[in-house]
């Protein structure tokens, strides 16, 4: 699906610090240029640190600074703030921390329409629609270059990133599906989580004493980041009981289960300005 842009219109390049948002951003600077671009990085504050190493890299491949803009909070303080724990329904984090920060980016720095470049392959087509409909509100238009012919996955980001001489982010490496919020995603499945515990427990452990922390300040203990199905009853399924099921009976983990957590882009909750 390709769109011919404007091109009087601003270009915002939207990095995520994944390998898709590089190699959009590079096939559009292939196709279009640098002229009136900018790219922007909405921090999250709880990303891993080889992210900010992989954003100083691409930028000087791009041929562009990239800029970073924050909300500054983490996501467990945007969960306290909203009384709510983001799970695969509801994604508060992802409005606050990216969605409203690039929105308002653009509000305070552009006149008329922009063209937003976003890192969305062939293979998540399918949230294309959410993300134009929210941009086509303010008039914008966004654009996704890995799904220009030839179509292009994560796969042969990696393979371009090292045929560039760029190493690639270490998480995927270790087998992370994404590079966002450090290997941690409210909308990830069990296998992300088992991978966050047995990769990172020290990192795992702040997560789970964050979850608690948050049902105590909310005042509610009925609220988690995953669901149990176990049994045919859906109830909420805690990083602290999820790491002492997967310490007791890993068997009992779905390994298959790695959730949604590269689609923090594509809104599920309502965006209003």
């Amino acid at each position: 699906m390709e769109h011919e842009h404007p091109l009087d219109s601003p270009t915002i390049l939207s990095i995520s610090g994944g390998v898709g948002s590089w190699l959009a951003a590079r096939r559009w600077i292939d196709k279009y240029g640098t002229d009136n671009t900018v790219a922007l990085f909405a921090d999250t504050l709880i990303e891993d640190q080889d992210l900010y190493r992989f954003l100083d890299d691409i930028q000087d491949d791009l041929g562009l600074t990239i800029t970073t803009i924050a909300d500054g909070r983490t996501p467990w303080e945007v969960f306290r703030d909203v009384r709510m724990i983001g799970n695969t329904r509801a994604d508060p984090c992802s409005l606050w921390l990216k969605r409203k920060p690039l929105h308002r980016w653009v509000k305070d720095h552009t006149t008329g329409p922009v063209s937003l470049v976003v890192g969305i392959d062939f293979t998540e087509e399918h949230r294309l629609p959410a993300i134009i409909r929210n941009w086509a509100k303010a008039g914008h238009t966004v654009h996704a270059p890995m799904c220009w012919r030839p179509e292009a996955h994560k796969a042969d980001a990696i393979a371009a990133l090292k045929a560039a001489g760029i190493e690639p982010p270490r998480l995927y490496g270790l087998g992370f599906p994404h590079n966002n919020c450090g290997g941690f995603c409210i909308k990830a499945g069990q296998a992300q989580f088992l991978k966050l515990l047995r990769t990172f427990p020290d990192l795992y452990a702040h997560h789970e004493a964050e979850e608690l922390a948050t049902r105590v300040h909310i005042g509610r203990d009925d609220i988690a980041i995953l669901r149990d199905r176990r049994g045919g009853k859906t109830k909420p399924y805690t990083l602290k009981a999820f790491r002492e099921q997967a310490e007791a009976d890993p068997a009992a983990i779905d390994g298959t289960d790695w959730g949604s957590a590269c689609s923090c882009f594509a809104p599920q909750l309502p965006f209003s300005d």
